[in-house]
């Protein structure tokens, strides 16, 4: 299988150690991955601001950069939700290469067929379904049962957990006060686990929550779920 990554917009700028934590987990699992450098951003935030136009053309230049592949694996369920949802609508030819796009645990689960991928994290964990992984890719408990399997961890559920943290991209900037309050409940429900690690599928969410976690003096880090499935005793997250 010809594996690419997507690793998109934020990881790229703000949290590289993601991407490199899914290569280290591929190569581990037997499977190598590569990263296509023609690749630019999805096309999301502007098509959620209304620039529709230069979305399409993001749109077709995902398409001709990852045609070659049978699967492109992405740390984020927000921008895979962009792909495999909206990416067909604006331009149908698309719609191939977006249905061989694969939020990590969804790749892990569905296409690997494995669920105990070798990591050990001794951590107390609890861990935040964002939503677009719940509403528009419908993972279910794929990241849980990843986690379960991860030795030495304590994974503790989180209180109201299907509830959004408030991020929502552009929606914290246009409504911020909402985003806080909404923010400020999800900080309050992760430090009522105890928690040590607040884990995630999109690091945009865990950047908005470890904002306020920091803010709050919270002795709770975010770490993205490819990191925890990244380490082992050898190599540690």
């Amino acid at each position: 299988m010809k594996v690419a990554l997507f690793l998109t917009c934020v990881n790229d700028t703000m949290y590289p150690g993601t991407g490199r934590a899914m290569v280290r987990l591929l190569r581990r699992l037997g499977h190598e991955v590569e990263f296509p450098e023609a690749q630019t951003c999805c096309g999301q935030m502007h098509l959620n601001t209304g620039y529709r136009t230069q979305a399409l053309h993001m749109v077709k230049g995902f398409a001709e950069t990852f045609e070659p592949y049978d699967a492109v694996v992405t740390p984020s369920a927000s921008c895979g939700a962009m792909i495999r949802d909206w990416h067909p609508r604006l331009a149908p030819r698309t719609a191939g290469v977006a249905s061989r796009v694969y939020e990590l645990s969804e790749f892990l689960v569905d296409v690997l067929g494995v669920t105990d991928v070798g990591a050990y994290f001794p951590h107390r964990v609890t861990y935040h379904p964002t939503c677009h992984s719940l509403r528009m890719l419908h993972v279910g408990d794929r990241p849980q049962r990843l986690l379960r399997e991860v030795r030495g961890i304590d994974l503790v559920d989180l209180p109201d957990a299907r509830e959004c943290c408030g991020f929502g991209g552009t929606f914290a900037l246009k409504n911020s006060e909402v985003s806080a309050a909404m923010c400020a409940d999800k900080v309050t429900a992760v430090r009522e686990t105890k928690a040590e690690v607040l884990c995630a599928a999109d690091n945009s969410c865990l950047m908005h929550i470890g904002g306020a976690l920091s803010r709050t003096r919270a002795p709770v880090r975010t770490v993205h779920l490819a990191e925890i499935l990244a380490s082992t005793e050898g190599d540690p997250s």
